[in-house]
């Protein structure tokens, strides 16, 4: 016990929360708060703002809170709980850190004569406009420092609430140093079960074309691309309809692959929600990702519907820019 409160005698880190936990289980975490959407949220302190990593398409990730309220059952994000010695279940949605340091950290690191503005995705491993960010505004606090010293950014989210900060994005995005991505795999009710915690789709395609209005450049990622419940080709086109009515692009799609710690929960998930897929799951994702065959499948009838439906907003290969993190590969 006593070794428990020393924890609590200083800051907290995820460290810490990995000893604790360990030691006593999640109820040793004692100042995590319960909200209204009960799930519950413990302050942390950070060492590092920025995180390294290898072979992805930059170099530098950012990620202002662990765990993530949008319970997407198929979050790659999941297997990283385990660092805390937490599971990839409920416990990924419904203990969530917050770095309430990360901000001021970052702007130590960005202030280092050694850091030359290069890429950060931000919003890798949880959501940066999850509902939590409308109270600590951590992402918006970590933009702030990122405009000003002119570090370009990818930003992934599924949460509406980017709009809020879209003079900092159009600020940026008119230098060429920001895209925002608005994760929307697909507009049929199948998101109510994969997404259980997020806005409604077409919530999302709203906000999108409010931060193009803005100035903003931004666009649609659809993925994942879940098979069973958003491969199908009609759904790709009912997405691809609303998103063109709305005016808005398309940036990037993919089909769902499978992390190993992740993928457990996903099965189970699966199990519950559609047992009947899962002879083909264990045909189709033998490994990591699906059979080669059918996501060219997929991809092909994604790019196929995707000419029928293009926009003028569409952005070409000419006007690409260096934020653009996420491959077109149709």
């Amino acid at each position: 016990m006593r070794n428990q409160l020393a924890l609590f005698e200083r800051d907290l880190t995820t460290r810490g929360v990995a000893d604790l936990v360990k030691a006593h289980g999640v109820e040793s975490l004692t100042g995590a708060e319960r909200r209204a959407d009960d799930a519950r949220y413990q302050e942390v302190v950070c060492r590092s703002a920025l995180n390294r990593t290898q072979g992805m398409p930059f170099r530098w990730t950012l990620n202002p809170y662990r765990g993530c309220t949008h319970a997407c059952q198929y979050c790659f994000a999941r297997r990283y709980q385990s660092q805390l010695e937490m599971g990839a279940g409920d416990q990924f949605s419904s203990y969530i850190f917050v770095k309430r340091n990360v901000a001021d950290v970052l702007a130590r690191e960005l202030a280092r004569p050694s850091w030359r503005p290069e890429l950060v995705a931000i919003g890798t491993a949880t959501d940066p406009y999850q509902p939590i960010e409308g109270q600590w505004r951590l992402t918006r606090a970590c933009l702030e420092h990122l405009d000003r010293c002119d570090t370009p950014i990818g930003l992934v989210t599924k949460g509406p609430m980017v709009v809020r900060d879209a003079d900092i994005l159009a600020r940026m995005s008119a230098r060429g140093l920001a895209t925002v991505y608005v994760s929307v795999p697909t507009v049929d009710d199948a998101w109510e079960r994969l997404e259980p915690g997020t806005a409604p789709p077409l919530q999302r395609l709203r906000a999108v074309r409010r931060l193009i209005d803005a100035g903003v450049r931004a666009g649609v990622l659809m993925s994942p691309l879940v098979p069973g419940f958003s491969t199908q080709p009609a759904r790709i086109e009912a997405t691809l309809r609303a998103m063109a009515e709305l005016d808005v692009p398309l940036l990037g799609g993919n089909v769902l692959y499978l992390e190993d710690g992740s993928r457990d929960h996903f099965l189970q998930f699966l199990q519950a929600e559609a047992p009947h897929l899962l002879e083909k799951y264990a045909r189709l994702y033998v490994r990591k990702y699906p059979d080669p065959a059918y996501a060219a499948q997929v991809k092909g009838v994604l790019a196929a519907l995707r000419a029928r439906y293009a926009n003028r907003r569409t952005p070409s290969e000419d006007v690409r820019r260096q934020t653009d993190w996420i491959a077109d590969q149709f």
